[in-house]
């Protein structure tokens, strides 16, 4: 059982660091503007917090700290959904389908988050 535990744990740990990196990557390709320049800063540091979170919360000392971790990484996640739906893509289809998948994901993962707080509560 507790390789499963961590098994997931690390699962869930390069899922976040996947997030981070394709979100890196729809960034790079965001028409710059004023307002994208700024919203994209924050959707990168955002979407970078949700693992580095994650793998704090999974080195916690405490229950307590593992589950301000987990809601932060619950917090960062939202954000970057936010932040990834006020990104203008320019009506570009493919952009608009990798904001979707991307913001399908963020919801996921902030669905995930949340069954691990409520299990751990």
């Amino acid at each position: 059982m507790t390789e499963n535990k961590n098994s997931k744990q690390f699962d869930l740990e390069d899922r976040t660091f996947k997030f981070a990196k394709e979100t890196r990557a729809f960034i790079k390709q965001v028409p710059r503007n004023i307002c994208n320049i700024e919203d994209c800063k924050q959707l990168a540091r955002s979407s970078g917090s949700v693992g580095a979170n994650y793998i704090e919360a999974n080195e916690a000392l405490s229950k307590k700290d593992f589950l301000m971790r987990v809601k932060i990484s619950r917090k960062e996640v939202k954000e970057s959904r936010f932040w990834l739906n006020l990104i203008d893509v320019q009506e570009n289809v493919s952009l608009e389908n990798e904001r979707m998948r991307l913001i399908k994901e963020s919801t996921e993962l902030m669905l995930i988050f949340g069954a691990i707080i409520r299990k751990s509560e």
